[in-house]
């Protein structure tokens, strides 16, 4: 349907801005193909309506015009629809070559070269080069995950899904139904923020964890979206970063350096092992779990236990 729309105010546009005279809507109905298949005159009629308002609305100046004879017309002047020259100096041109960099690893690559092309065409001074690097730092935003583009249209378009999640400490994914809000990238990872169905409250996943496709459902949204979706300060909550409360951990010499960069006290213990005291949030566990047998839980016993069914559930696949 949004293809369908977006195809036919396109058409509309052109017939608009092609015309040397206003056109009638009879002479538009006949022109554009999808009005044609429109079931009677007040159907064309409320479509119509709806579509020119859309156009005036993304910025498209249409004039209405009165014949002598009493008929109205329409027409998009091209004087009045063209844009002025576009200028951009070195730095914003740098500014937009990097944005292209950062999509390399993603299907947005193609759009993104594909504008600074269309903005080179345009008007860019040939002697500025979007591509030049402009420092040491290379920037990057790598998109390994199939669910990265279908959630991120459905966020564009407020579309539910529902997609296979499986949690760390789960053996078998399960499906959940979401109405996804927004996609963020925190420490390397691609994350989901949005309304859970299943459970009526508001939950982070991460795209690594989905499996199979993301499917979209045509209903509406149910929950209000926020204005601001703190993805990042939700997920560092999650990940123990809000932390209010301290675990004592037994750590492998020589290994597990962001584990040490955020402990609070360390005491070596001999035989290759050392006792640190690092601030314990929700998360915690599934981060442990990650250093393998580095890492030996003391306390709390409710750490300790969620760290074991997580390796119990790693080991059953």
């Amino acid at each position: 349907m949004a293809i369908a729309k977006a195809e036919r105010l396109m058409n509309l546009a052109l017939c608009l801005l092609g015309t040397r005279r206003p056109l009638s809507k009879r002479e538009l109905r006949e022109s554009v193909e999808a009005y044609l298949e429109a079931g009677s005159d007040d159907s064309f009629s409320r479509m119509f309506e709806r579509d020119k308002d859309d156009l005036r609305e993304l910025g498209l100046v249409i004039e209405t015009v009165e014949s002598l004879d009493g008929e109205i017309g329409y027409l998009a002047r091209r004087d009045s629809n063209r844009l002025p020259p576009i200028t951009l100096d070195a730095e914003e041109a740098a500014a937009l070559g990097l944005a292209a960099k950062v999509w390399q690893q993603a299907r947005l690559a193609g759009a993104a070269s594909g504008a600074l092309q269309k903005l080179r065409a345009a008007g860019l001074p040939e002697d500025v080069d979007p591509y030049e690097p402009h420092s040491a730092l290379e920037p990057r935003i790598p998109v390994h995950e199939a669910a990265f583009e279908p959630l991120m249209l459905a966020c564009r378009d407020r579309r539910p899904v529902v997609f296979d999640y499986r949690k760390a400490n789960a053996a078998q994914p399960e499906p959940r139904h979401v109405e996804p809000w927004a996609l963020e990238c925190w420490r390397g990872h691609w994350y989901l923020a949005g309304f859970d169905r299943d459970r009526g409250a508001e939950r982070v996943f991460r795209l690594s964890r989905i499996t199979g496709k993301v499917r979209s459902r045509g209903s509406r949204f149910t929950a209000p979206v926020p204005d601001v979706v703190t993805v990042r300060e939700t997920v560092a909550s999650w990940a123990g970063e809000s932390a209010d409360r301290s675990a004592l951990i037994r750590l492998r010499t020589g290994a597990g350096y962001p584990l040490r960069a955020k402990a609070t006290d360390v005491r070596e213990l001999g035989d290759g092992w050392d006792e640190l005291e690092i601030p314990y949030g929700h998360g915690l566990d599934a981060w442990l779990v990650e250093f393998g047998p580095d890492v030996v839980v003391l306390e709390p016993a409710e750490l300790r236990a969620d760290v074991v069914d997580r390796l119990r559930a790693v080991a059953k696949g």
